[in-house]
């Protein structure tokens, strides 16, 4: 059974209990549910632990056998069943997790001893890599650089959904227009030369970027609650992730 579907894209609930807090509830359970729910998050989050075990000083190679070993533990022995950081955001338990795995033996069978070599997610190879490498970034803690991953994964899944919300309205050129204007990009076009371009009014244009504003906030709201247990923890989860951002 597929974890129950959002609503509608458009307006995508600001509190999803079909991941995160799916796993959680699932507790000691063998649910069919609660395992596709992980595995979606481990698809959605892996390049975080990639970029972590990167700042280790693992060599892209090796991250990426580090990553998909980890998910394979995780998965596939159900290592959740003896987890105690199942209460809390999903954040902090994979990062708690995998450094608790990478000093463990289990590391270090071999590939044909983990499943006979099968990947439990599939992953682009040199995807990770060549994100690295076109993020503008400095050099820092592998924990700091682990969350502001995070917080670049959140928000790129939250424009790729706005994004294909806009192209399945056969409105994408209106998208392409005004996301600069999502982050107050200063050579965004203008709104008076948006209205010339789309002949509508620049009050109209302001509207439309209104309203392209919230529903980002909606999306990103949709999946902060993807990864945390309560919706009390939406607000200060984006606020904690774009503090990380601004360091």
């Amino acid at each position: 059974m597929n974890p129950k579907p959002e609503s509608n894209k458009s307006n995508p609930p600001l509190f999803s209990t079909t991941h995160w807090t799916l796993v959680v509830e699932a507790g000691q359970e063998d649910s069919p549910e609660a395992r596709e729910a992980l595995e979606v998050l481990c698809k959605t989050y892996w390049y975080p632990l990639y970029a972590f075990a990167r700042g280790l000083g693992r060599q892209p190679d090796s991250a990426e056998d580090l990553v998909q070993s980890f998910f394979a533990q995780l998965i596939e022995k159900n290592s959740l069943r003896s987890a105690d950081q199942t209460r809390g955001r999903f954040r902090t338990f994979l990062l708690t997790s995998f450094k608790r795995f990478t000093t463990n033996d289990w590391i270090r069978e071999g590939a044909q001893k983990r499943g006979g070599g099968e990947r439990p997610i599939s992953l682009d190879h040199g995807v990770g890599e060549r994100r690295l490498e076109e993020e503008v970034g400095g050099q820092r803690a592998p924990d700091l650089e682990f969350e502001r991953r995070w917080a670049v994964t959140l928000i790129e899944n939250a424009r790729v959904r706005l994004r294909d919300e806009f192209t399945e309205a056969g409105k994408e050129d209106r998208f392409d227009a005004l996301e600069p204007h999502l982050a107050g990009d200063a050579t965004a076009t203008t709104y008076a030369k948006l209205a010339t371009k789309f002949g509508i009014t620049e009050g109209g244009v302001k509207a439309e970027a209104f309203r392209l504003r919230q529903r980002y906030r909606n999306h990103l709201r949709a999946e902060v609650g993807k990864t945390v247990t309560r919706p009390d923890e939406v607000d200060d989860e984006i606020a904690y992730l774009m503090s990380v951002l601004s360091q």
